[in-house]
């Protein structure tokens, strides 16, 4: 089972750059790039809600699920 992680695709529509998207949802830019890269084990929820917030999308739009 894999989740893909296509943060950047929404970071890239949305013209905003991971720095000021770590800001403006309060997380380090480490944390956001750990996220990215697929390598989190977890994301609160709390977090997807902030980031769906600010680039104005839906989980999906982020997540995705590919069968191995």
């Amino acid at each position: 089972m894999a989740i893909i992680i296509n943060l950047d695709v929404m970071l890239a529509k949305r013209k905003m750059k991971s720095k000021e998207l770590a800001a403006i949802i309060g997380i380090t830019t480490a944390n956001l790039s750990i996220l990215k890269s697929g390598k989190a084990k977890a994301v609160r929820f709390s977090t997807l809600e902030a980031i769906c917030k600010a680039l104005d999308c839906q989980p999906a739009d982020i997540l995705e699920f590919k069968e191995d």
